[in-house]
């Protein structure tokens, strides 16, 4: 039997980077807008309702943000720990049955919800005069919004979690 584990292996590359940003950020930037939604109607801060096609103008800002995000994310991630040593430590365990059962990620989960709740209400607002978009956020509604959103990276990360076991991604060997 030939083993799947490289006998060296790297760090994720640029490819990887900018494509799993995409894949989340993509995720929560339409689940953001109507949390966004949400927490202003049940603030009563005013309506936020951008049309289709507003959002996705601003989902086009929102890329170019994203891969550079992917990109700074990825720099700073190989400044501080040269080499990855332990991101590839952690997928070696999970191949090898040793991590999360069930939550993958979870603690990533819950921030990158929040996070990428904040960055889709700073896109919108910044972006909101290129495209004549009335926005106007409070700190309480994308604060809320991003606690709204908490739910939905908890969503996410079961999801992932349930497709590692229906993949028998991380179960022991032999």
């Amino acid at each position: 039997m030939v083993s799947t584990i490289k006998k060296n292996p790297t760090p994720p590359g640029i490819t990887i980077w900018v494509l799993v940003t995409l894949l989340w950020g993509t995720v929560f930037y339409w689940t953001s807008i109507f949390m966004l939604q949400l927490a202003s109607f049940w603030l009563g801060e005013g309506p936020f309702d951008p049309s289709r096609s507003e959002q996705w103008q601003v989902y086009g800002i929102q890329v170019v943000v994203l891969i550079l995000f992917a990109l700074v994310a990825m720099l700073v991630k190989n400044l501080i720990e040269p080499g990855g040593q332990k991101q590839i430590e952690r997928w070696q365990n999970i191949s090898e049955g040793k991590g999360e059962k069930i939550f993958v990620s979870f603690a990533g989960s819950l921030a990158t919800s929040f996070f990428f709740t904040a960055l889709t209400a700073v896109v919108f607002l910044a972006s909101s005069g290129m495209f004549g978009i009335e926005v106007r956020f409070t700190v309480p509604v994308v604060l809320l919004a991003a606690l709204f959103n908490i739910a939905v990276g908890i969503a996410a990360s079961l999801v992932v979690g349930f497709v590692f076991l229906i993949g028998k991604v991380g179960r022991k060997k032999g």
